[in-house]
């Protein structure tokens, strides 16, 4: 727990406390994007594909979305970051992936409850969500994030070209993953390709949570933990057989 402490108070003095702010920026960056986003589509569309207030039909997709992006590049970069700590006999490789699990899965978490609950209160609307729809959905994100930057955590350590290459990939979930548009809007063609992004059923699942009459039947969570548990697997053998030779890079 010491290691821990530690580690998640060097993460917090790094990296929200060399700018002036420091946390204000990490709540102010998505509220303006939610706040670009909501001007942008209110000018185009008469109201949102779900619920009546712009800004809280993008809060819902963006901001689940930023945490799972967020989180999984955190978790995937840890050996390089904590890389001179690794030194230590007492500190492991664990230690370093938990380190920036908690702090950034607990920021995150504060920004979707300011940035939402204040859209509820700014725009007066009735409180109608689901506490455990909520939860699933970020237990959801959390597992399938860590899952993939931990593997990522050995790939793009190992092979340093693989981090650009996986930028590039996955630049398309951004339009992929149910930001903008409902699974439920799209035509069934492109139904079955999307349905097996794991990303879409997190965030359709967080708004079945804020949205009372949104079913989003298709949400699998044993799918996204089957996902998640697959290459958090394959990302903890490779690293522990492998972590010693990754800290000589």
């Amino acid at each position: 727990m010491r290691i821990l402490s530690a580690l998640v108070l060097r993460e917090m003095a790094t990296t929200y406390g060399k700018s002036a702010g420091g946390y204000v920026w990490a709540i102010l960056e998505p509220v303006l994007g939610v706040l670009l986003l909501t001007v942008a589509f209110s000018l185009m569309l008469a109201r949102p594909a779900l619920g009546t207030n712009f800004s809280l039909f993008y809060a819902t997709g963006l901001l689940p979305f930023t945490m799972f992006n967020d989180l999984s590049n955190k978790v995937a970069t840890s050996i390089r970051y904590s890389r001179p700590f690794l030194a230590y006999p007492s500190v492991s490789f664990i230690d370093a992936l938990l380190a920036r699990v908690i702090l950034n899965t607990l920021t995150h978490i504060v920004i979707l409850m300011v940035v939402v609950g204040g859209i509820f209160v700014i725009y007066d609307l009735p409180i109608v969500i689901n506490v455990a729809e909520i939860f699933e959905a970020l237990l959801m994100i959390v597992v399938l994030a860590v899952g993939v930057g931990t593997l990522n955590c050995y790939l793009m350590t190992a092979f340093p070209v693989w981090e650009r290459a996986w930028h590039i990939l996955t630049r398309p979930l951004f339009l992929a993953s149910g930001i903008f548009f409902l699974y439920d809007m799209m035509p069934s063609a492109g139904q079955h390709i999307l349905w097996y992004n794991p990303v879409l059923h997190c965030i359709s699942q967080f708004r079945r949570g804020i949205y009372p009459t949104y079913e989003a039947s298709y949400v699998s969570l044993p799918y996204v933990c089957g996902v998640a548990v697959t290459l958090l697997t394959f990302g903890l053998l490779l690293l522990a057989r492998n972590h010693r030779d990754l800290l000589e890079r």
